[in-house]
């Protein structure tokens, strides 16, 4: 795969992310908030303003490859991420039509049992 289609594949990914995020936080975020990062710039693949990270208090890397090392990727996005985020990496590759998200099993568990703590709230 040539560089620049294998780049442009990535934007894809990033561009995905941050329209998604855009659509679950338009009543809070704008276009102004999250962008993609440009293919080569250095840190995380979605830069947010600082309204944003106070809301989304994640620190995203997006890999689309077909064979992606999840470890060392995941690596690099911990090294990104800033104190009092969480490191969330973003994976896809040709053929498989959802991305899925990498990380820390202890965050995704918190998570999971705050979000069944507050069904079981609201009943």
């Amino acid at each position: 795969m040539k560089t620049a289609s294998a780049k442009a594949k990535g934007r894809r990914l990033q561009n995905w992310v941050r329209d998604t995020l855009l659509d679950i936080w338009q009543n809070y975020l704008t276009e102004n908030d999250i962008r993609s990062a440009i293919m080569g710039e250095r840190g995380e693949d979605i830069k947010m303003s600082n309204v944003a990270q106070q809301l989304i208090d994640l620190s995203i890397e997006c890999k689309n490859v077909e064979k992606l090392n999840v470890w060392k990727a995941y690596e690099q996005c911990k090294n990104n991420t800033r104190p009092n985020e969480t490191s969330v990496l973003v994976i896809k590759r040709n053929g498989v039509k959802r991305p899925l998200v990498v990380v820390d099993a202890e965050y995704f568990l918190k998570l999971h049992y705050k979000n069944i703590t507050r069904k079981q709230n609201d009943e």
